[in-house]
């Protein structure tokens, strides 16, 4: 995991560069969340609505809605796809995103129409993590996490 102005940044996920992280799962899904910068910036989540399990969506359509004091706004799917689960848990306790990011505070697992062509607009690696880095210095991020 690399760290960079207090922000996590794990090397094995996949990134949009913006705010998005994806994760394959072994049977093929992928696992939706968002990025610890991206968390900091958005302040303490208040609200979060997640589209329902066998919604279709297409690529870039949201997939959630997440609510802060100071911010509100989507959480776009990178690829076209069904959603086979979402993290009910979210619902009742959105600040979860800002404790554990990467963990506990999945946002919804998606089923890809097109596995072969899911991860053509994500990024991973040491190329995603400097990416990720130059995204925080543009934006003067200082990660931090809110406690429960």
């Amino acid at each position: 995991m690399s760290e960079f102005q207090g922000c996590q940044l794990p090397e094995d996920l996949h990134y949009d560069l913006d705010y998005v992280w994806a994760r394959p799962e072994e049977d093929g899904t992928f696992t939706i969340g968002v990025t610890d910068p991206a968390q900091t910036m958005s302040g303490r989540l208040q609200k979060a609505r997640i589209k329902k399990v066998g919604t279709h969506l297409e690529a870039g359509r949201h997939v959630a809605t997440l609510e802060s004091g100071k911010w509100a706004g989507g959480v776009p799917v990178p690829f076209a796809g069904a959603v086979i689960a979402r993290n009910d848990t979210l619902l009742e306790n959105p600040h979860l995103i800002n404790i554990d990011p990467y963990g506990d505070a999945w946002i919804a697992r998606v089923r890809p129409d097109d596995p072969a062509t899911a991860l053509e607009r994500l990024h991973t690696g040491p190329d995603a993590v400097a990416a990720l880095q130059d995204w925080i210095k543009r934006y003067d991020v200082q990660c931090m996490r809110c406690s429960d």
